[in-house]
């Protein structure tokens, strides 16, 4: 990719930005785990989008009290099966969806902007939902979507390891490429074109003093896809509304698999469904 890119380059600065940009889009690696078992017991949902299929999975239907998972790029619905249990037993009904080009959806490329449009389709469909949880892309995805649909009802939002900046994820693509500084402008000029905004813009620390919703960020100090330091400004704010929870070796994906982190996740959310658990007034 990286000789195909420069080669390009030579020969012509937008085209070279536009190619990258389809790779930086393209989630290469696919999720090969077996099917959990608790997936197996779910009901499919789904819906089209940009006429690509969109496919979720939902359990615990209906129920008053929801619970929607977001995965993070190149995952899927599948890694997250540890949650949906005890959210069942919680009272909650649960909704995990597979993102445009991830797991059991249609498409080979994915955004921000489209993944927060699967978002809003979901709230429309599936929704409202109380609870949020989201890792690294969809973290990012669910804060944003949260700056734009200020909830309506008492939300809380679990991000783990989120992409708290764009522009970080960016340079780390641009540093992997070696992309040359025009190349890079013209990129960074292509997704303002796309979008509205300047990368800048798609960032969880300018969205999150003024999120109204309660939050618990997940994030380990060794995290090498979405770096602590970018996490750990937003600490430094002691924002009242925001509580972190930091791990020391676990990493961007062993975090959320973690036993300890899983459960503070679900703890978090236990007293928004308690009241509805079977059995209990």
């Amino acid at each position: 990719m990286r000789a195909k890119l420069n080669l390009l380059a030579a020969v012509s600065t937008r085209k070279a930005a536009e190619l990258a940009l389809e790779i930086f889009s393209t989630p290469y690696r696919k999720v090969k785990k077996k099917v959990p078992p608790i997936f197996e017991k779910a009901e499919g949902i789904g819906f089209t989008m940009n006429r690509k299929k969109v496919f979720g999975y939902r359990w615990n239907h209906p129920s008053p009290h929801k619970f929607l998972i977001l995965h993070g790029f190149e995952s899927s619905a599948f890694n997250f099966d540890r949650y949906v249990k005890p959210m069942i037993k919680k009272g909650y009904e649960v909704v995990a969806m597979d993102a445009p080009a991830h797991g059991r959806s249609e498409g080979k490329t994915i955004n921000l902007i489209q993944y927060i449009q699967m978002i809003e389709e979901s709230v429309e469909r599936f929704g409202p939902f109380e609870a949020i949880m989201g890792h690294s892309f969809g973290g990012l995805a669910a804060s944003l979507f949260l700056e734009k649909h200020p909830p309506k009802i008492k939300t809380r939002l679990a991000m783990i390891a989120p992409a708290t900046e764009t522009t970080t994820a960016m340079q780390s693509f641009f540093n992997m490429l070696q992309l040359n500084d025009a190349v890079r402008a013209e990129f960074q000029k292509q997704v303002e074109a796309k979008t509205g905004f300047k990368p800048a813009h798609f960032s969880v620390s300018r969205v999150a003093p003024k999120l109204k919703a309660e939050i618990l960020w997940a994030h380990d100090e060794g995290d090498d896809m979405t770096p602590w330091r970018d996490a750990e400004k937003v600490q430094q704010l002691q924002l009242p509304h925001i509580r972190f929870l930091v791990t020391k070796g676990l990493g961007h994906r062993r975090i959320y698999r973690d036993n300890q982190v899983s459960k503070s996740v679900i703890d978090f959310f236990a007293d928004h469904g308690e009241h509805n658990k079977p059995g209990m007034a």
